[in-house]
């Protein structure tokens, strides 16, 4: 659980009325006995207690927020996304010009694309601009003719100026998630064995990969293969240097990192990278770009550690103490979950929640013990680990791990997350294979739009019935605050976004108070659309279903206006983002 960040508050006259106040009514107004707390932490434990009908609809929350200065401010990219390299591999690579896909990831820019995954330590850079295509499964005509229609769309592609945007065909779509469908149980396969074999990344496949980047305004950082080495286990640079050149030469503008996990390289390929050789190995690939002109001020991320258990945080210990330096970032890697999940109520327990909090705790721990202030980044997150879990970590359900971990690692400093995947093989990604934006996607759509990168502390104070003795209260009503986006030109600076998610089987009102009182307030309220619940793949925005208009358009998103002074009521099981307009906070002004 974050820790409590005390803040000075100008308004603390006008919360202790609203909350005497309010305190008076409740008493008059039930027999309910009641306590309240307030602290500035990101959110506030809020249960009902007892059994009697009609409590929950009393039980209301207070809430401010310190709007004179941000506790935090974070990277304009704080939200990211990530490719895996397997897209080479299963074909989609050649599908990263389609309109409505680079349409898609425009929604989320500014922001960083990192391509890399488990399979970065398998990819090796060949300066050609078309090999032999890999011939999956199926038929000598149906290959021969797919093949030709790439061909094809690679030579019209070509002729396009700027950016290269392509309509594919319905017909060649559906053969291409059929080849990807028998493609993808092989890469599952390898996944799950820990035996992968090597991708080949070509001169090509690196100009549609820089297109789609460019095409959607995304930043790309480019994962390289650390496990590459010599006889005597220092690291091959050969594959990579030959990429810089072509890289520099295109003046394709990259970032950089070097492998994926090496925490979890004795078991991927029986041979262990230690960290005083990976720091060596970031030394040597910074005086590598220092040595190509066009990169010499490239940035370069790492060491992508693991989830910071024993070994990963010894291995990033010992990086940070000899190659801290040499990295711009320190990232590493976080997954909630593994095969064992089976239900939504998984998803939905806070002690799960609350993994991240001590993962970041222990990662900036070992960061600022040896290089004071360097940012950290999640290089990369996912609702669950391989590919994830059908209906279930594709659905409405995963939204409250992902929402709740941007506001976690907003508060507690992480400058960048990057999501594990955009678009990708399994269930953990934000659009699926027929280009369809899945709950993930129009949660991080909203989040984009209406939040910024300063973070502001939080105060709430619940009114609730004193728990049974030797109960545990778990926080199940979580809130997070932030300047609205400055690119959002429907509000003026000086505006203020707060997202709730409201984990309770009842519904919560929550009353704002102190500075926010008395201010107009725009709604958007995430639903599931459907009857499937919390499985939908749909999502509701203030009652009405989300769809993309056509491959370039997105829906519009209404606010429903809430009068000044109106008390919030969060429906059960729900995440809502809510900017209080006109504000005029001092935080958000600058």
């Amino acid at each position: 659980m974050p820790k409590s960040l005390p803040r000075a508050f100008p308004s603390s006259f006008l919360w202790l009325a609203s909350l005497v106040a309010l305190m008076v009514q409740s008493v008059l107004s039930s027999s309910y006995s009641s306590s309240s707390s307030s602290s500035s932490s990101t959110y506030q434990r809020s249960v009902a207690g007892g059994k009697r009908p009609g409590f929950t609809e009393r039980t209301l929350v207070l809430l401010d927020v310190n709007t004179r200065s941000p506790i935090r401010v974070l990277n304009d990219n704080f939200l990211s996304v990530q490719l895996d390299p397997s897209i080479i591999k299963d074909g989609w690579l050649d599908f990263l010009s389609s309109k409505r896909l680079v349409t898609l990831a425009r929604g989320l820019s500014p922001a960083f694309l990192r391509f890399g995954g488990k399979r970065t330590d398998f990819l090796q850079f060949n300066n050609q601009k078309n090999l032999a295509k890999f011939r999956g499964p199926g038929p000598d005509y149906y290959l021969k003719n797919y093949e030709d229609d790439i061909v094809r769309s690679d030579v019209a592609l070509d002729e396009q100026k700027g950016c290269k945007l392509a309509n594919h065909p319905d017909i060649m779509l559906e053969l291409q998630r059929e080849k990807a469908a028998t493609t993808q149980l092989v890469l599952l396969k390898e996944q799950m064995s820990n035996i992968y074999s090597n991708i080949t990344i070509t001169a090509r496949s690196l100009d549609k990969l820089y297109n789609f980047a460019n095409c959607a305004g995304l930043h790309l950082i480019l994962g390289l293969n650390a496990l590459h080495r010599n006889p005597d286990n220092s690291w091959n640079t050969s594959s990579t240097l030959s990429l810089l050149k072509y890289g520099a030469g295109k003046k394709y503008n990259i970032s950089w990192e070097l492998g994926n996990e090496p925490n979890a390289y004795r078991s991927m390929v029986g041979r262990a990278v230690n960290s005083t050789q990976l720091a060596q190995d970031y030394v040597k690939l910074r005086t590598l770009l220092q040595s190509v002109r066009y990169y010499h001020r490239a940035h370069l991320y790492g060491p992508n550690a693991g989830r910071p258990r024993k070994n990963a945080v010894l291995l990033l210990d010992g990086f940070m103490k000899n190659a801290g330096s040499a990295v711009d970032a320190v990232t590493w890697q976080h997954y909630y979950m593994d095969g064992r999940v089976n239900k939504v109520e998984d998803f939905l327990k806070t002690r799960l929640l609350d993994t991240l909090t001590e993962q970041i705790t222990k990662v900036t721990e070992v960061v600022n013990t040896h290089t004071p202030g360097k940012k950290v980044w999640l290089g990369g997150l996912g609702p669950a680990w391989a590919a994830g879990f059908s209906n279930l970590s594709d659905t409405y359900a995963a939204g409250f791990l992902w929402v709740n971990a941007l506001g976690l690692s907003a508060v507690q400093g992480v400058d960048v997350v990057l999501r594990h995947s955009f678009f990708d093989y399994g269930y953990t990604h934000l659009v699926d294979q027929n280009f369809n934006p899945l709950p993930d996607y129009w949660f991080s759509l909203v989040f984009k739009r209406l939040v910024g990168p300063r973070v502001l502390a939080v105060r709430v104070a619940g009114l609730q019935r004193k728990p049974q003795p030797g109960r545990v209260i778990r926080d199940k009503l979580r809130i997070y605050a932030h300047c609205t986006s400055y690119y959002n030109h429907n509000y003026v600076r000086g505006s203020i976004t707060i997202y709730i998610i409201n984990l309770h089987r009842s519904r919560k009102k929550i009353k704002l108070a102190g500075t926010l009182r008395n201010n107009t307030v725009h709604q958007y309220l995430l639903q599931p659309y459907g009857p499937d619940g919390l499985r939908a793949k749909y999502v509701q925005l203030n009652g009405e279903k989300l769809l993309m208009v056509d491959n370039e358009t997105f829906p519009e998103f209404k606010p429903k206006t809430l009068r000044a002074g109106r008390t919030i009521a969060m429906p059960p099981m729900t995440i809502g983002f809510y900017v209080i307009k006109n504000i005029n906070a001092y935080a958000c002004r600058r």
